[in-house]
């Protein structure tokens, strides 16, 4: 009997079905049966389905006489199944890398519940890529299972029937089926959830769920939307068989006012002729199924008037929205003024030759280079003042106590930039602040530099996508000093940014606790043994791929090669850290305790003082890491993709810090006969060194601060100052 049983229904989608078939058939999990049923297609499905069975015996195809629709379509599968759980997979859509796997863990972690429901993520037709919005209720629920009626925030998810799978004797048990009609899920999943005694969830996105161009069913403008409301005629009628689940009325009732009013609401769904029948249809059931003594209230709330009251209430919601729309542009317009005249006011005082303004990473924080100098000024330097800039008032509650700070954007923040002498940041200020003379701008940058950057990006389209190059170099002309950790970035900087700055051979100030050896309590606070070896894997963000995410290793799978007394931590690009990537099973595994997730670690030295090996592809992490003079391995399976979409100043799998693996198997090889760490990588690495940790040598933060915010003169091993490019015309901006 196999763990599970896939009923892929198919009409009409000859152009996505193999894509969503392969995506099954190639799963790591194989304990499978997928159920293929033609619904009659009339174009290449059968012939398609019949391909895939003839040549893979998992996949069964059943060939409906006749179109029955959806619904149907997944009933006539459901008698074919033998597996434990069932799995509506629609033929249009796919299952991400994995996610079977995924599942039958959980499965097993949860004790065969009932009911298993996962996440999703949308895919569109052009290339996005967006994850549930409600994807937190899935880690709020908790490792252990649960009824609805103890949880009911797992019924504000899309009541849809492929983002679960069901445990089929209860399904057999109850006798559920899909009724005809749109909105088959309706009637189906709001029985099953109710009904279900063991709920568990799994915070993983697993189903890509495909947004069509066109083609889309419920998008099409058709009377057939008015199928919801004999599917809520079922859903009721299912709860009037059950005494006990009684006390969901009232919210049902309000469940259906506003999914009805919602389709009312879009434009594509209904005849413009038709859409006062509708009205008057949904506040005849509205009024036939409230419960004595519901509260109705909210929009809901228009059901229980005209047709007429309405329209009035929706244009007068219309109206509303766009004069607050354009209230709120008069007070912006007015806030920016006010402001530029406050810092117009305040630019008339002389500088404060003791006022430093920090920021870092486009304001996230006291992170990086600047957080360094930062750091050293109050030690070496308490006369002066250093001041944070960040985004939001968020950002500055996990400043540490102390840490004065002003909100980019207010009017403070106008007061401060606008009299402050040095300005320390990793990344651009914005475009709307003035460099006053007398004023030392000093870019710390972030890392050595392994793709391109700045002007170098001007070859490469894709990697440039919404990037202003000439606005960015406008921005670069008001750096005075650029702060280097080796002669490579050296030269790239000023090929990058061909700006007037003076190239500065400090080092980087944030590695000064790499190299001096500081201390970090990162295995203290996770749990990780003192004997365990950490695998610290830290991939990068791909151009080549919209919204930056590949998913280049199975991690489960690499954490279990890499077998007991390892640990392997993840980390992020932090351009990562807020989209789908940790939905795609990174957030899972870490709740498991499979891996450790340390992407949101505000310090990336305490991270990586605490691995022993480093696993990266082309992270600028790998030149920061060099300085601990422990074992790196890159994984180079996409280098070509990479060096050709974003660009690569040298090929790091010909100069690399250690060994390089091509494919999973390679890596796995690497650490499963200790060659990760052998007098070759070790070679490898030393050699690596000599060239990237030219200049770090401890005192990085101390050499800023002593020679430009408070005037020596620059010392240490290699110090020296190289003049930046005399000032001129702007040739690109203008051109």
């Amino acid at each position: 009997m196999p763990r599970f049983s896939l009923i892929v229904p198919c009409f009409k989608v000859q152009g996505f079905l193999r894509e969503c078939l392969d995506s099954v058939l190639l799963q790591s999990f194989n304990d499978f049966e997928l159920i293929a049923v033609d619904d009659r297609s009339p174009d290449g499905c059968g012939a398609i389905l019949d391909e895939y069975a003839g040549r893979d015996p998992r996949v069964k195809v059943l060939h409906l006489p006749e179109n029955v629709g959806l619904g149907r379509a997944r009933n006539a599968g459901m008698p074919h199944a033998t597996g434990d759980y069932l799995f509506f997979l629609d033929s249009d859509d796919t299952l991400t890398p994995g996610a079977l796997q995924a599942m039958a863990d959980r499965l097993e972690e949860a004790g065969d519940p009932d009911v298993l429901v996962f996440d999703y993520a949308r895919t569109y037709w052009w290339g996005g890529t967006r994850r549930n919005a409600l994807a937190e209720v899935l880690a709020e629920a908790g490792p252990g299972t649960f009824a609805a009626g103890e949880f009911p925030r797992i019924l504000d998810l899309l009541m849809v029937v492929w983002n679960k799978v069901y445990r089929r004797e209860f399904v057999e048990a109850e006798g559920f089926a899909f009724p005809p009609g749109y909105y088959e899920d309706t009637p189906w999943t709001f029985p099953v959830m109710l009904s279900a005694g063991r709920i568990a969830t799994l915070d993983r996105i697993c189903v890509n769920y495909r947004q069509r161009r066109q083609g889309n069913i419920l998008s099409t403008t058709s009377r057939k939307h008015f199928d919801i409301h004999d599917q809520y005629d079922r859903v009721f009628a299912f709860v009037e068989r059950r005494p006990e689940l009684a006390h969901w009325r009232p919210y049902l009732h309000r469940k259906m006012g506003e999914h009805c009013l919602d389709i009312l609401a879009k434009p594509d769904r209904l005849p413009p002729a038709d859409k006062a029948e509708f009205f008057r249809r949904t506040a005849e059931k509205f009024r036939a199924y409230k419960p004595e003594g519901a509260l109705v209230d909210g929009e809901v709330g228009l059901l229980e008037g005209s047709w007429t009251g309405y329209r009035i209430r929706r244009r007068a919601a219309r109206a509303g929205a766009e004069a607050a729309r354009l209230a709120g542009l008069a007070r912006g317009a007015a806030a920016a003024r006010a402001r530029s005249g406050w810092a117009a006011l305040h630019a008339r005082r002389p500088l404060d030759p003791d006022l430093v303004v920090y920021s870092a990473s486009s304001h996230r924080g006291m992170l990086g280079d600047p957080a360094a100098v930062y750091a050293k000024a109050r030690r070496i330097a308490p006369q002066l003042r250093g001041v944070w800039v960040v985004r939001d008032e968020e950002t500055a509650a996990q400043l540490p106590s102390g840490v004065e700070h002003v909100i980019v954007g207010s009017r403070r923040y106008l007061e401060v930039t606008a009299r402050a002498t040095f300005f320390v940041n990793d990344v651009n200020w914005p475009g709307t602040l003035v460099k006053r003379p007398g004023s030392v701008h000093i870019q710390t940058h972030q890392g050595t530099p392994l793709k391109y950057m700045g002007a170098d990006l001007l070859d490469k389209p894709g990697a440039r996508l919404g990037f202003d190059v000439p606005q960015m170099l406008r921005r670069a002309d008001r750096w005075d000093y650029s702060l280097v950790a080796n002669r490579h970035s050296e030269l790239v900087w000023e090929r990058a940014y061909p700006c007037h700055f003076t190239s500065l051979r400090t080092g980087s100030p944030r590695n000064d606790v790499l190299v001096n050896g500081g201390d970090s309590d990162f295995r203290r606070r996770y749990g990780i043994p003192e004997t365990d070896t950490v695998v610290l894997y830290a991939p990068t963000r791909r151009d080549y791929r919209r919204l930056g995410h590949v998913d280049r290793i199975d991690l489960a799978r690499f954490a279990a090669d890499l077998g007991e007394g390892h640990t392997l931590v993840v980390r992020l690009h932090p351009s990562l850290a807020t989209g789908p990537a940790r939905g795609m099973g990174l957030a899972e595994l870490a709740r498991r305790g499979v891996v450790v997730d340390a992407t949101d670690e505000p310090r990336a030295e305490e991270v990586m003082l605490a691995a022993d090996v480093l696993v990266t592809d082309y992270s600028a992490v790998m030149f920061d890491y060099a300085n601990l003079d422990r074992p790196i391995v890159v994984h180079a399976d996409d280098w070509p993709a990479y060096a050709a979409s974003r660009g690569a100043y040298f090929d790091i799998t010909a100069e690399p810090p250690g060994h390089v693996s091509r494919s999973y198997r390679e890596l796995a090889r690497l650490f499963a006969s200790g060659a990760w760490r052998d007098e070759e990588s070790a070679r490898l690495r030393a050699v690596f060194r000599s060239r990237f940790c030219e200049f770090d040598d401890g005192r990085a933060a101390e050499r800023v601060v002593r020679t430009l915010l408070l005037g020596e003169p620059l010392t240490g091993p290699g110090a020296v100052r190289i003049p930046g490019q005399q000032a001129g015309r702007d040739a690109l901006a203008s051109a």
